[in-house]
C-alpha cells in the first residue's frame, strides 16, 4: 500500500473508530458533539488549524484570503445512521474486496468516507498559496432531514460560499439536482372504548386508512426532466392508547413528500391539509416537519468545470453526473447563493448495512479529486475563477 493510500486510510479508521450515531437527541448528542469537538477538533489544531464552533457545536475552519478568486466550503458530516444488526462497526475493519483493501464500518460509505478524503485534501492544501477563502466545515447533522446544522455554522462563520461540496457519498459522481422533502406530521383522533364494541367508539385506525387511501390519489404536480416525478409516502405510524383490547383513539401519521425543483412546499402541504378533510367522526389535525431544498446546479456553470478541471490535472476521469431523490444541504446553499452540490467516495447502495464498506483506491481518489478543485478554483488562474 502507497503511503497515500496509508495516510488516508489511517484517516477513515480514525473516523470510524468514534461512534457518532443518530439518537432521539439528535444534532445535541453528546456522541456527536464529542466527535467534532474532542476527536476532530485536535486533529486540526495539530495540523496547526484553527478550529472554531457554533453554539449547535459545529465547526468550522478558514484558510485563504477574501478573493480574488471564489470562495469555496468543504461541507462535512458527523452523524452516522445507528449501528443496527452491523457486528462491531466502530472497529474500522479492514476487508479484502474486489477493488482490493477496503474500509468497513458504520457511515463509511455515507458520511465518514467522504469526509476522510477532505481531510486529506485539506492537510495538503492548507500550506497552498491560495487566492481566494477555504472553508472546511463539520456538522453535527448528517441524519437529521433539516437544515438547522448548515444554517447555523453559516450564520455563526458570518460568511456564505460561493461554490460548495457536500461531502457525502454519491460513488464520486456529481449531482446535478435533488429533490427536496417537506415531512408532514398527521393526528387522526376519535374516540376509545373497549374493542368488543366498536360501534360505541370512533376507530382512529379506520380514519388513518381511510385517509391513506385518499392521499394516494392525490395530485403531486408537473414533472422534472432529471427527478422525474415528486412522491408522498408514509414513513412512520403509530396508534395510542397502547392498552389490549382497545379501540385506538389517536392515529400519529409522517408522511414524506418529494419535492421537485420549484415546487412550492406551503402548497405541497396545503393540498395535503386539503384532502385530509375527510367526511366522517374523525378530527384531523396536519403540520409541516422538517424541511430541505431541492436543488438544481447549472450545467456548465463554475462548479462543474472546476471540477472536471481539477480531476484532469489530477489524471482522473471526467465524473459521472446523476439526479438525486434524496436531499441535503446543496438546496439551503444554493438559497444561501452558492452553486452546490453533492459529491463523494462511497456507494449510496451500501448505505445503512450491515456490510457498509468503502474500497480504499476510491478514498484515495476522492482526496486527489477534492485537492484539484481546490487547485482549480483557488490555486491556477482561469477565467471561471
Amino acid at each position: 500500500m502507497t503511503a497515500e493510500a496509508t495516510f488516508v486510510l489511517d484517516l477513515a479508521r480514525f473516523l470510524v473508530q468514534r461512534p457518532s450515531e443518530q439518537s432521539a437527541a439528535m444534532e445535541a448528542d453528546p456522541a456527536i458533539l464529542g466527535f467534532v469537538r474532542d476527536h476532530v477538533g485536535p486533529l486540526l489544531t495539530g495540523w496547526d488549524l484553527s478550529p472554531r464552533f457554533d453554539a449547535m457545536g459545529n465547526l468550522w475552519v478558514e484558510l485563504g484570503p477574501e478573493g480574488p478568486a471564489p470562495s469555496l466550503a468543504l461541507v462535512g458530516y458527523a452523524m452516522t445512521h445507528p449501528r443496527g444488526a452491523m457486528v462491531e462497526p466502530f472497529a474500522g475493519e479492514v476487508v479484502e474486496g474486489p477493488s482490493g483493501p477496503a474500509v468497513r464500518g458504520r457511515g463509511i460509505a455515507e458520511q465518514k468516507g467522504a469526509l476522510a478524503a477532505a481531510l486529506r485534501a485539506l492537510h495538503e492544501v492548507r500550506s497552498w498559496p491560495l487566492r481566494g477563502r477555504l472553508s472546511f466545515l463539520l456538522l453535527t447533522a448528517g441524519e437529521t432531514g433539516r437544515h438547522d446544522a448548515i444554517r447555523s455554522v453559516l450564520a455563526a462563520s458570518g460568511r456564505r460560499p460561493d461554490l460548495a461540496i457536500v461531502l457525502i457519498g454519491t460513488n464520486q459522481a456529481v449531482a446535478l439536482g435533488n429533490k427536496g422533502r417537506i415531512d408532514v406530521d398527521i393526528t387522526v383522533r376519535g374516540a376509545v372504548c373497549h374493542s368488543s364494541m366498536p360501534w360505541a367508539g370512533v376507530d382512529a385506525i379506520q380514519g388513518a386508512r381511510r385517509l391513506l387511501d385518499v392521499l394516494d390519489g392525490l395530485d403531486l404536480g408537473g414533472t422534472h426532466p432529471g427527478l422525474g416525478t415528486a412522491s408522498l409516502v408514509a414513513t412512520h405510524l403509530r396508534s395510542f392508547p397502547e392498552a389490549t383490547h382497545t379501540l385506538q383513539d389517536e392515529v400519529r401519521l409522517t408522511l414524506d413528500r418529494r419535492l421537485l425543483p420549484g415546487d412550492d412546499p406551503k402548497a405541497a402541504l396545503a393540498a395535503i391539509a386539503a384532502a385530509a378533510r375527510l367526511e366522517g367522526p374523525w378530527q384531523i389535525e396536519v403540520r409541516a416537519g422538517p424541511f430541505m431544498h431541492p436543488a438544481e446546479l447549472a450545467p456548465e456553470g463554475s462548479l462543474l468545470s472546476a471540477i472536471e478541471r481539477g480531476c484532469a490535472a489530477e489524471g482522473l476521469p471526467v465524473p459521472r453526473r446523476f439526479w438525486s431523490h434524496g436531499a441535503l444541504d446543496a438546496g439551503f446553499l444554493q438559497v444561501e447563493g452558492a452553486e452546490a452540490t453533492m459529491w463523494g467516495p462511497g456507494d449510496p447502495a451500501m448505505w445503512h448495512r450491515p456490510d457498509e464498506v468503502v474500497p480504499v483506491a476510491d478514498l484515495v481518489a476522492a482526496a486527489a479529486a477534492y485537492r484539484g478543485l481546490v487547485r482549480a478554483v483557488l490555486v491556477d488562474p482561469s477565467p471561471s475563477a
